[in-house]
């Protein structure tokens, strides 16, 4: 079992040094943590940008990495002026260049949430949202780079209809035959004026599909709503093909646990979604498939009760594997567990050395989603199941 999983390590260039990787258990189990985590990158909010949050990263060919991400300076909430910023690192993420924007505010209120996707073509799309007022009109937007994101091309609206529709950063995907996956929340607008009382927090989930690499979208046959009461609804979903071809949808719900829904033709129609074994509060989850392999990685808060939390905090967060599809998370770890902390909107990116991990994290003395934490975490500190 061993070889086999190193073979697939071998077979995707990642490095090699994993610990010997245990056998996978009947239940959830806690592991010790290995050696100390290399120290994070951080960068701290300031008078000039008081929050710096939701990015994503990209390889470029020369083996340069590229991470962008919402650039705040006016102010920290979702609905202040912010822009998309780009930094590079030359050292597989130890350090970072000082951010540079890329797309500016522009006749927007606000750009954020940023994801970067490498095309089967070799072009890089961008996407982030963009707010034209605060709480009445957000929708995502996706531009072409030929160039490894030197320039990028004309911004083309995903969503046209008129609305508060929310793609989370780290979101977008491209399936093994092409198409182009963007799980989305939507949320009605209650009022006319462009405040918060005219936002209904209760969203609903989407799927958009894109077969020309984003230059025409189309809706998913099949959307949903929360199927019990609350205040959340659906909302901030991400989509990961499997090794079978379908697909896993998740969302952040108030009812105590990521909801589910799974695809089996391309992400046109969706199951109705079913509470998962991901416990956690109202805080999205991210998850990827690790290289040749049916293994999915989850980086989450866990709130089941295997770790010690708080109510309602984003904290502590927790790296589980699932080898069965996500309805089990058997093998779970501890990255980060201040009681204070708030962990949340994870990028997760693979390279040879380790996996790139990009999120929030703040404490007691800062605004929740201010402090922008870039982290490399060895292959040799995961304790990845058997598969």
């Amino acid at each position: 079992m061993y070889a086999h999983v190193n073979n697939w390590i071998r077979s995707a260039g990642l490095a090699l040094g994993l610990a010997v990787l245990p056998t996978l258990l009947p239940a959830a189990q806690t592991l010790a943590l290995p050696a100390a985590l290399p120290a994070p990158v951080d960068f701290e909010p300031s008078a000039a940008h008081p929050r710096s949050s939701e990015g994503s990263f990209v390889t470029l060919k020369s083996g340069r990495l590229m991470f962008c991400y919402s650039q705040f300076y006016g102010g920290g909430r979702d609905d202040s002026p912010s822009a998309v910023a780009r930094i590079y690192s030359d050292d597989g993420g130890r350090s970072w260049t000082k951010p540079e924007i890329i797309v500016p505010t522009g006749d927007n209120r606000n750009l954020m949430s940023v994801s970067l996707l490498r095309l089967a073509s070799g072009k890089i799309a961008l996407f982030y949202l963009a707010k034209k007022n605060g709480w009445l009109d957000c929708r995502p937007y996706i531009r072409i780079s030929s160039d490894e994101g030197q320039t990028w091309g004309p911004a083309v609206l995903v969503v046209k209809a008129p609305g508060y529709f929310e793609l989370n950063n780290d979101r977008a995907v491209q399936l093994t035959g092409g198409r182009l996956i963007l799980p989305v929340s939507f949320y009605r607008s209650t009022g006319t004026t462009d405040e918060q009382g005219s936002w209904d927090s209760r969203a609903i989930v989407l799927w958009y599909y894109s077969d020309d690499e984003g230059a025409t979208w189309n809706e998913a046959r099949t959307w949903w709503g929360m199927p019990t009461v609350s205040q959340s609804g659906l909302q901030e979903p991400g989509v990961v093909e499997l090794a079978d071809g379908s697909l896993f949808s998740w969302s952040r719900t108030d009812a105590g646990a990521q909801y589910g829904f799974r695809s089996t033709d391309r992400g046109e129609t969706w199951s109705a979604p079913e509470r998962t074994v991901l416990i956690s509060p109202e805080s999205p989850a991210g998850i990827k498939r690790l290289p040749k392999s049916d293994t999915l990685m989850a980086v989450y808060n866990d709130h089941s009760g295997q770790f010690k939390f708080e109510p309602n905090k984003r904290t502590p967060l927790v790296v589980a594997y699932s080898t069965d599809g996500g309805r089990t998370w058997p093998v779970r770890q501890v990255l980060e567990d201040d009681p204070t902390g708030w962990y949340c909107y994870t990028a997760l990116h693979y390279t040879d050395e380790g996996v790139l991990l990009a999120y929030c994290a703040s404490n007691q003395q800062l605004p929740h989603l201010s402090r922008l934490r870039i982290r490399l975490v060895p292959w040799s500190w995961f304790r990845i199941p058997g598969v």
